[in-house]
C-alpha cells in the first residue's frame, strides 16, 4: 500500500484543534509514562482521512519509532474478517443460519450441557436445543475461551490445550468431547466459536482459511499485508508485542531476540484471533464496511447481508448486560448489544460514552480496536501492541476524544 492521503479535518467536518488532544492525551497518560510502547490513530470521515498519528515507538528495545506502516497482531480484530467470509457464503446458500451445527459438524450431535465434575468427569444435561451457524456468529453457543479462569469448563479447554495445539479439525474434535457452558442461545459468553466459523469457512469453500480470505476478501480489497504470519521481508515493520506487567510496565512477549512465531507459518489458523495487519489494510476493510460491504468497485458482502451483521441479534432485543456470562470481552457492556461478528451500540445514554445507535466495531486482546459509525460515516482504529486489551480504558477515553471534534451541521 502506498501512504494514506490525509486531508484538512474541516474540509468533512472535524475541527483540527480538537483532534489534537487526542495526541497529547495519548502521549501525557499513555505513551510518555510507559504505559504503551507507542500508538497508531486513525480517523476518517466521509471516505477521507483526518487524522494519522504515530507516537512512541513500535519496538522499545531497539528505539524504533512508530510507522504509519506498522505490522501488528491484530488478535479479535481478526473475527469480523472471519465473519464476514462465513457469511459470503451465507449469500451462497450453502447454509442457513438456524442450521444445527451438527448437520455440517456431525460430530457435534451429542453436545450436552455442564451441570458438575471437573475434566474429564462431567455431570452433563442435554441442551434445551441444538447450536446453530447464528449462535457461533452471535457468541450464544455455549462455547468459551481457555483464558477465562472462571468455570470447571474453561478449566478442561486448559487441560486439553485446546487452542494451543493442533490445527482447525483437531480443535473441532476436541469440542466435540467437551461439555458446553450453557444451552445455545440462553446466554452471551465471548469465546472460541469465530474459530469454529473458521472452521465452516473451509468447510463449505473447500479451500483452506489463509487461501480463502487471500481470494475472496485481501486480495479484492488490496490489503497487501493482511494474513496469519509476516513475511519475512516485512519484519522489520513488525511492532513488537508486550504484556502488561503491574510492577514493571510493559514487558517484551516477542523473546529469543526475533518475532519468529509470528513469522512462521502457523499450523492454526485462527480466525478468532490469529491474523496481523497494518493501518493501511484494515482501513481498507473498514471503508468496505462503511461503503455497505463494497469498495472501489470490489463488492465483498452484499449491503443487505452487512446490515444484519451489524444488527442487535441478542434475544428480545437485550443488551450485554442482561445476557453475559463473560468474565471478558473486547467491549463494554450497558447499551450495547451483538450482531454477526461485531458489537453493536443499542442506547448512547447507556453505554455513558459519546457515540451513536449502530456503531458498530470491535477490539483485539493487544489493546486495539475499531468502530464504524454510518450515522456520521466515520470509521476510528486504534493500534497498539499491550496484552491484555483489560489493562487500560483507552477505547472509551477515545470516544469522547474523537467524537467531541465533530463540527455543528
Amino acid at each position: 500500500m502506498g501512504s494514506l492521503n490525509i486531508v484538512s479535518p474541516e474540509s468533512i467536518g472535524l475541527d483540527s484543534k480538537i483532534l489534537a488532544n487526542i495526541r497529547n492525551y495519548l502521549d501525557e497518560q499513555y505513551v510518555a509514562p510507559g504505559k504503551y510502547a507507542g500508538t497508531l490513530t486513525l480517523i476518517a470521515r466521509r471516505g477521507e482521512i483526518a487524522y494519522l498519528d504515530a507516537l512512541g515507538l513500535m519496538d522499545r528495545e531497539n528505539k524504533k519509532e512508530m510507522r504509519e506502516d506498522a505490522i501488528f497482531s491484530i488478535y479479535s480484530m481478526s473475527k469480523p474478517i472471519t465473519s464476514i467470509a462465513l457469511m459470503q457464503l451465507y449469500e451462497k446458500s450453502l447454509f442457513r443460519l438456524d442450521d444445527p451445527i451438527h448437520w455440517h459438524i456431525p460430530s457435534w450431535r451429542s453436545l450436552r450441557v455442564y451441570q458438575s465434575g471437573i475434566y474429564p468427569n462431567f455431570l452433563t444435561s442435554r441442551p434445551k436445543r441444538h447450536m446453530t451457524i447464528r449462535d457461533l456468529l452471535s457468541h450464544m453457543s455455549g462455547l468459551t475461551y481457555d483464558f477465562m479462569l472462571r468455570t470447571n469448563v474453561d478449566a478442561a479447554y486448559r487441560k486439553t490445550k485446546l487452542q494451543a495445539t493442533g490445527d482447525l479439525q483437531a480443535m473441532i474434535d476436541t469440542l466435540a468431547e467437551l461439555p458446553l457452558e450453557f444451552s445455545p442461545g440462553d446466554q452471551w459468553n465471548y469465546s472460541v466459536s469465530t474459530d469454529v466459523c473458521g472452521y465452516l469457512v473451509e468447510y463449505f469453500s473447500g479451500m483452506k482459511l489463509d487461501k480463502y480470505f487471500q481470494r475472496y476478501i485481501f486480495d479484492p480489497l488490496g490489503m497487501e499485508d493482511t494474513g496469519f504470519s509476516c513475511a519475512k521481508e516485512k519484519v522489520e515493520r513488525l511492532a513488537s508485542l508486550y504484556e502488561h506487567h503491574p510492577k514493571k510496565g510493559p514487558v517484551l512477549v516477542d523473546t529469543g531476540g526475533s518475532k519468529t512465531a509470528r513469522v512462521k507459518k502457523r499450523k492454526m489458523l485462527s480466525g478468532g484471533g490469529g491474523l496481523l495487519s497494518s493501518m493501511a489494510d484494515y482501513y481498507r476493510f473498514c471503508s468496505m464496511l462503511l461503503n455497505q460491504g463494497e469498495l472501489e468497485g470490489n463488492r465483498i458482502i452484499g449491503r443487505k447481508t452487512l446490515a444484519m451483521m451489524a444488527s442487535n441479534h441478542l434475544p428480545e432485543g437485550k443488551d450485554l448486560t442482561e445476557m453475559s456470562q463473560s468474565a471478558f470481552s473486547e467491549t463494554t457492556y450497558q447499551g450495547v448489544g451483538f450482531g454477526l461478528g461485531f458489537s453493536v451500540i443499542l442506547d448512547p445514554v447507556k453505554t455513558q460514552s459519546l457515540t451513536d445507535v449502530g456503531e458498530y466495531g470491535w477490539g483485539g486482546a493487544a489493546s486495539t480496536v475499531f468502530w464504524v459509525n454510518p450515522k456520521e460515516e466515520m470509521v476510528v482504529i486504534f493500534l497498539t501492541q499491550l496484552l491484555p486489551s483489560s489493562t487500560y480504558q483507552v477505547r472509551r477515553e477515545l470516544r469522547s476524544l474523537v467524537y467531541s471534534s465533530l463540527m455543528p451541521e
